[in-house]
Order: C-alpha cells, then structure tokens, then sequence
C-alpha cells in the first residue's frame, strides 16, 4: 500500500524497461539459435534413419527432393516433395512413407527357383503409378497416367503399361515374356538353376537357354560412373530399370575382372558386353577379357560394344558409337543396337619402352595400345591435362570443359614449343627399315581411323589417293607433325600431315633429353629410350552401322574409289 511501513520505494521505471529489453533480446538471438538446432538434430537423425533403411533393404533406394516429372507415393497415393525411388523397380514413395514401402512393395528378383527347364514366360511384376510419360495400355492402346493422380500399372520386367479399368483377372494370371528385351535379359531363374547344374558338376548351359531361343544374345553393362559428364549414375539406374540388375555393374565399385566372370556362367559365345565409359575404360575392359584368355576361358570372350562417355572417344567413333553420348539417345535405342550390331576384329598392340644404359635394372615399361602412340605436342597436353586432374578432379567433371582445358594447353605449346626438333632427338624405323625425318614436333603411331577426337588423321583432307586406315589389317599407320598449331590445321581441314608409312613393327629410339609420351591418353615424360610396337592380339568388338557422318561418307566414297582403281590396275 502507498505509504505502508516496510514498502521500499518502487524501481525506477527505466531500470524495469531496460531488464525486460535485454529479456527479449536475449529471447530474439537464442530462440531462432534452438530451433535451427532442433532442425539440424531432426534432418541428421531423419538422415541416419533413412541410411539405416537403404542398408538392409533389398530395394536399390536414391534418395532425392526433385522428381523429373510429377511423382506421387505407391503408399499414400500424395504428391511427393521429398522422397526416394528403387533404380531397380522404378518405385516411388515419400519419405514419410519409406518404411512402409520398404516392407510391403517387392524388388525385381535377380535369382528365383526354377525346376530345372526351359522356360519361356514367368508371372508379371505390376508397380502402381507413376508410369513413363507416352506409354500406352496393352489392352486399349490409349495413353496411359494421363491423370494428375496415382493410377495405371506398370510390370518392371516387360515395361508394359496398363489402365486401373483394364486390369481385369485374366491379365493378372497373363505370365510376362519379358517384353522387347527378352533376348538381353538374363531371367531371374537362369543363374538358380545354373547353380544347381554346378553342384551337378555339369556346364551345358545351352540346355536352359531360356524361350527356347536360339538367338539368345545377353548383354552386360559396365558403366564407370566418373567418366566424361557424369552419365554414368544415370545411365546405371535406366538400365538396371529395362533389364536385371545382376547384369549391371558399377565400375567404380567393382572390377571388369569380377564382373565378366557373370560370362562364365552363359552360353559360349553369346555374351555382348556394353562399355559406358571413355576409350580408358574400354581398355580396361579389353585388358580383363585377356586376362580370361590366360586363364583358358576363350569360349566365354564376349563381344564388346561402346557406349562414349569420354572426352576423345576416338574408338568409339571408329567403331560407329559416336563421338560423344548426352542424353540425346534413349536407352531403349542404345539396346536396339547392340542387338542389331555386327561383330569384328580389333588389333591390339603391345608397346615396350627400354630405357636406355648398360647399368638399368630396371624392367620395360609395357603398354597395350587400342588406338594409338605418340610423342611430342599432343602427349604434352594430354601430360599437363592429367597432371591437373588429378590435383583437382572436380574441376574436370564435363566434356566442354576438359576440352577447352586442352585447348588452353595447345595454345600454350604453340608459343612455348617445348618439342621443337624432334627429329635430331628420334631415330625411325619401320618394320627394320630406317626413315629420313624431316624437321617435326611429333611423330604418332596410329591403330584406328580417328584421333584427336574425332579427327581422320591418316586420310587428312582427302586430296590423295591415301588407302584408309584399318583396325584390323595389322598395319600401323606413322604420320609426322610440325607443332600444335599445325595439330589445330589438321583438325580443321586446313593441312595434311607428313605421312611417314604403314609398318606391322615399328621401332622408335629417343637418343637425348626428357620428351612427352602417351599411350591411348595415359601420358608420361619419358628420357632416352627405345620404343617397340608389335602386334599382340585381337579384340572382338561390335560396329554399330548407324547414321553416317559427311566425313564417314567421303571416306566410303574414297575407300571404294580405291576399290575401283585397284580392280582396274589388276
């Protein structure tokens, strides 16, 4: 009470202002400081919770907060903003719902028991939802998840697409044959019932070819995800889709050793085998399948297919594959032709370096050459470039951009001219033959028609009679260059390079001082040496007949004019 004994005087009202502006500033700073670390607490236990599912589950599970098209979940039936899909079954649920998924919705099997036989159809594996966009109802033929909701069905293995109104009993009792692909598809019972023909200690796998096909053609794929522009991840997740995925390795994670062994367990000389990478990995795939040869498995050599996922792809373009894959190709096309592809012959070179001094114990370096050797300006940018790459490799995640770090490089060479006078520092010799150099910057051995990605080096402009370069006669094609800026020339169409001979040995001596060397891209500065190319081996690879390039057609064009005049000359 005012005026009451004991009643001290009330605080200055400043002092009661002040107190409760310090209360909410200090409300203000530690609140949002709470609740950010509430969410980050919830986002790391959501994340820990989502791993601990994706590692016992038999579904191949991507997590993921951005769908390319609209998605909706196969348990809630909601529209989904954060979720996770199977790159395996194709199924599609949200996160909330992710164990419940988990637990009722089945994955494609990659083995199921069998009887023992022959079998040509097996039951369909239905996915509600979510269906590819322009896919049309087996029964009615009209399109199908047109509406803005879970419906429609789709079988994982057959990818046939079916409206909710048209699943009638007698579809779902229809047995599935696999669709469009069942010549490339290995069925799920085929490896079970291999296994029990090996506890039998029996290996006439022809007997369970499966449709009772005689065409029966399956193919691998082995796809290295840090190839090129980073395809791989995807392409890996399509495939997987369209086929089993025990035929779909991961090169990153397993070995091509490892992976072709799945060869041994298929009919002889019926396995195609799909190369997802650069001309790098593609050589580490044909170095596996000799190593199959050493181990006295020739009868289970596949043949091999490409598909670019490098900056160069000079191989790939020799084989008709392309220069370079982006997307712009379904899946489903790239399939149809490695079944409609024919197969041939690739030689394959070995290249011995010797260094030179009577006191060097150490052993030669020794390389397998697919697609060519060179020493001089080109094997300096490929040196530099990989010297930098592998500083920072993800910095050199996109074709554009390794190509451009190249042409920084060639650039470069052009003022530097680190490789001048090449010729008083080589001697030449091929197939024991000794030859006169006139003043270079670099010499190339070539084994198959393109280089430079992309570029028909021995042809040139075209402007003489020159046979073209084969890659299964057993030649070497030897062309000389004046530096990087005439290497440019060469690739423009602008010059012709100094064609040096065919040989089927060819002997290289590097008399003095340090030069660039490469061998299919794997550079290396190398000191006085001698250099031997001999042939090796043959590959069996797959030419793929598609649409033909300007520059493919005049070298038809020139190829069967030389035809012409040398049935004329005979």
């Amino acid at each position: 009470r005012p005026g009451a004994r004991g009643a001290g005087p009330p605080p200055p009202r400043g002092l009661r202002g002040g107190a409760g502006l310090v209360f909410w500033t200090l409300c203000s700073v530690i609140v949002p400081v709470l609740i950010t670390l509430w969410c980050s607490f919830q986002r790391s236990r959501r994340q820990v919770l989502r791993r601990d599912i994706f590692r016992k589950s038999k579904h191949d599970w991507h997590y993921t907060d951005l769908f390319g098209q609209p998605s909706y979940c196969c348990v809630c039936a909601q529209h989904i903003l954060q979720g996770a899909f199977c790159s395996c079954c194709g199924l599609r649920v949200s996160e909330g719902c992710l164990k419940k998924a988990d637990q009722h919705f089945l994955c494609k099997e990659i083995m199921m028991r069998s009887d023992g036989r022959a079998r040509s159809s097996m039951p369909h594996h239905w996915i509600r939802g979510n269906v590819p966009l322009c896919s049309y109802c087996v029964v009615c033929k009209q399109q199908c998840g047109t509406q803005p909701k879970l419906c429609d069905y789709r079988c994982v293995w057959c990818q046939c697409t079916v409206h909710d109104d048209c699943m009638l009993d007698c579809l779902k009792i229809e047995e599935c044959t696999f669709g469009e692909f069942r010549d490339l598809i290995i069925p799920p019972y085929y490896l079970s019932t291999v296994n029990q023909l090996r506890k039998d200690k029996r290996t006439d796998y022809e007997k369970i070819v499966p449709y009772g096909r005689k065409h029966w053609i399956p193919v691998i794929i082995l796809a290295n995800t840090r190839s090129g522009n980073n395809m791989g991840e995807i392409l890996l997740g399509e495939f997987k889709i369209l086929l089993n995925p025990v035929q779909v390795f991961d090169l990153s994670k397993t070995t091509p050793a490892k992976a072709l062994q799945l060869c041994t367990l298929l009919p002889c000389n019926a396995v195609r085998v799909l190369v997802c990478g650069g001309d790098g990995t593609v050589g580490w795939v044909l170095d596996a399948i000799d190593e199959m040869k050493i181990k006295g498995q020739e009868r289970f050599i596949p043949q091999v297919a490409i598909l670019p996922l490098g900056t160069g792809n000079d191989l790939s373009n020799t084989l008709g594959w392309g220069a370079g894959y982006a997307g712009e190709v379904p899946v489903e096309q790239i399939l149809r032709n490695v079944m409609e592809a024919d197969g041939i012959k690739l030689d394959r070179w070995k290249v011995q370096v010797t260094n030179k001094g009577y006191y060097n114990l150490r052993k030669p370096k020794v390389f397998t050459m697919n697609n060519y050797f060179s020493i001089g300006p080109d094997a300096l940018m490929a040196l530099n470039f990989h010297a930098h790459r592998e500083k920072t490799p993800s910095l050199f995640s996109s074709r554009i951009i390794n190509k451009a770090v190249y042409f920084f490089y060639g650039t470069k060479d052009c003022l530097v001219q680190e490789c001048k006078d090449l010729n008083k520092k080589v001697e030449l010799e091929l197939d024991g033959e000794r030859i006169e150099l006139p003043n270079l910057e670099g010499i190339i051995v070539l084994n198959i028609g393109y280089w430079g990605g992309g570029c028909r080096l021995w042809e040139g402009m075209g402007d003489e009679p020159y046979p073209l370069a084969r890659h299964d006669d057993g030649l070497l094609e030897v062309v000389g260059v004046h530096g990087s800026f005439h290497c440019a020339q060469i690739q423009v169409k602008l010059a012709n390079p100094v064609r040096l001979g065919q040989a089927h040995t060819v002997r290289l001596i590097l008399k003095s001082s340090k030069m660039p060397m490469q061998v299919d891209g794997e550079p290396w500065a190398q000191g006085p040496c001698t250099v031997t190319i001999t042939h090796k081996t043959h590959a069996l690879m797959l030419y793929h007949s598609g649409e033909q390039t300007d520059d493919d057609a005049s070298s038809v064009s020139e190829q069967e004019h030389v035809r012409e005049q040398t049935d004329e000359d005979v």
